[in-house]
């Protein structure tokens, strides 16, 4: 049935969100064995002419230093972060972001971006403390060419907000709406490669930018892209995509923006087996029909979401737009999905109506469990090996309680499965549980022929399998790494570049 769009939730406090409370973050201790840089106090003195705001808070350091990573999560129950920044710099400009790093590549400081800290790979953990770069200082629209659909928008603007505003002020969107929009900004969205829960009609966030203003790490800023398609060299604003803040500090963007919907419709189907509902999937997308919402539970997953039962496995599809798209699209799917029971198409608002909540991760970890997701992409080739590979290494892990997946975003050549794991391991040994998990999963995927992230990051907890998933490609990354911070003072210890400051120690 054809409706209006469902409203926007309000907008959330423009401010980074704590995942889950320090005991006391004013004697917070950090947790992992690393060597530590500290600010020498003429470091300190030129940083605090510079930029408008520098604080050695010992509060402000904590609360600076951690992200949403699940692992940290329970390290916090300690009170501990992964490792504590020495400074906490917020900059009000692209100037003195600019400042800043000139003076921090002379002193040899290392430099870790921040703004919403809505990660949830370690990214933005000041692994060998140093400066915590707050970018939040660095948020608004600068302007919105309609005629064009481009925005101009600076890195510390939330994601929520800036719907909101596109919207209310000039009828149009950015369709880029990941589930943890109201925790995260812009700038963490491009560093991440980020996708948004409508990707399959708008993107994700490297297909949505057009440009971008970069400054590099002796404080030299650049400015890529601009033109809608171009043919000037290789594509330099997707060097800094992606690049968690390893290459350079993004400090504004140029993002494409569509019109605004007119109408939403929803459906809802059960299908006997993932094979099928996987492969209807790839039917709508090869038929050229791209439903915003596109989304594949397992059967548990389907059961512990939506009480479907035994052996059901449910598709929930939503499209969003022009009256005439819509309808084409959801035609389509109806035709591909006919074998398929099917459900009522409550579930989707069902849906939408929690699919922003991040409560949960909080109340398991307070209860002793360890649970985290990997989410990958694959061609269709590949997904249904994949699938049973990964979910059955998990569940054959000590102490794991659930492993489980949904397929959450599509295209013609392949998707993302989005796997989750949950257990209870005995008192001291959630730091191994964890990493065996990981181990466990990324290795079925990578040997499957899957990718190593399709959007949440590599940071430090999947920073040890980048060599192995990029090959001998990895080379040309650390080349270029060393050419644009031959200092290696930006974000050091992700990514799994070489480290100047010395290894990261898991405890």
């Amino acid at each position: 049935m054809t409706r209006s769009p469902t409203p926007l939730p309000a907008p959330g406090s423009d401010a980074p969100t704590p995942p889950i409370e320090l005991p006391d973050s004013s004697t917070a201790t950090g947790r992992l064995r690393t060597d530590l840089v500290d600010v020498p106090d003429q470091v300190r003195r030129r940083l605090a002419d510079a930029c408008s705001a520098v604080t050695d808070d010992h509060g402000v350091r904590a609360e600076a230093s951690r992200d949403w990573w699940p692992l940290a999560m329970t390290w916090a129950l300690d009170n501990q972060v992964p490792a504590l920044a020495a400074l906490v710099a917020r900059p009000a400009d692209p100037a003195e972001v600019a400042a800043v790093l000139a003076i921090c590549n002379e002193a040899r400081v290392p430099v870790t971006a921040i703004a919403g800290r809505s990660g949830v790979c370690g990214a933005s953990s000041p692994v060998h403390g140093g400066v915590a770069l707050d970018l939040t200082g660095l948020h608004g629209v600068r302007s919105v060419d309609d005629e064009s659909l481009v925005l101009d928008v600076l890195p510390g603007t939330f994601g929520d907000t800036l719907e909101a505003q596109l919207r209310a002020t000039h009828g149009l969107t950015l369709g880029h709406w990941p589930q943890s929009v109201a925790l995260s900004t812009v700038g963490g969205w491009l560093a991440c490669r980020s996708a948004g829960q409508l990707s399959n009609r708008y993107g994700k966030i490297e297909d949505l930018v057009v440009g971008l203003d970069v400054v590099l790490a002796d404080g030299r800023t650049i400015h890529t892209g601009g033109s809608p398609r171009s043919a000037v060299g290789p594509d330099l604003t997707q060097v800094f995509v992606g690049s968690e803040g390893t290459l350079g500090i993004i400090t504004g963007a140029r993002l494409r923006l569509r019109p605004a919907p007119e109408v939403e419709e929803h459906a809802a189907f059960a299908f006997r087996s993932w094979h099928d509902g996987m492969a209807a999937c790839r039917r709508i997308l090869r038929r050229g029909a791209d439903p915003a919402v596109l989304r594949l539970y397992d059967d548990v997953e389907s059961d512990r979401s939506y009480q479907t039962g035994e052996g059901r496995h449910v598709l929930l599809v939503m499209d969003e737009g022009d009256p005439l798209t819509v309808d084409a699209n959801m035609r389509i799917v109806a035709d591909e999905c006919s074998a398929a029971d099917i459900l009522d198409d409550g579930l989707v608002a069902r849906w939408m109506g929690h699919r922003n909540d991040v409560a949960t991760l909080e109340s398991l970890v307070r209860n002793g469990f360890v649970v985290d997701t990997l989410e990958v992409s694959a061609p269709w080739s590949c997904l249904d090996s994949i699938y049973r590979a990964t979910v059955a290494g998990l569940s054959a892990i000590d102490g794991v309680r659930a492993a489980s997946a949904h397929q959450s975003h599509a295209y013609t050549d392949g998707a993302c499965l989005y796997f989750s794991f949950a257990g209870r391991p005995p008192a001291g040994d959630g730091d191994r549980f964890y990493r065996q998990c990981w181990d466990v999963g990324t290795r079925a995927v990578l040997a499957n022929g899957g990718s190593l992230s399709h959007h949440h990051g590599i940071g430090l907890n999947r920073s040890r399998f980048v060599g192995e998933s990029l090959g001998s490609a990895f080379d040309a990354l650390v080349a270029l790494k060393r050419a644009l911070d031959p200092v290696g003072i930006l974000n050091p210890g992700k990514l799994g570049l070489p480290d100047p400051f010395g290894d990261v120690e898991w405890p």
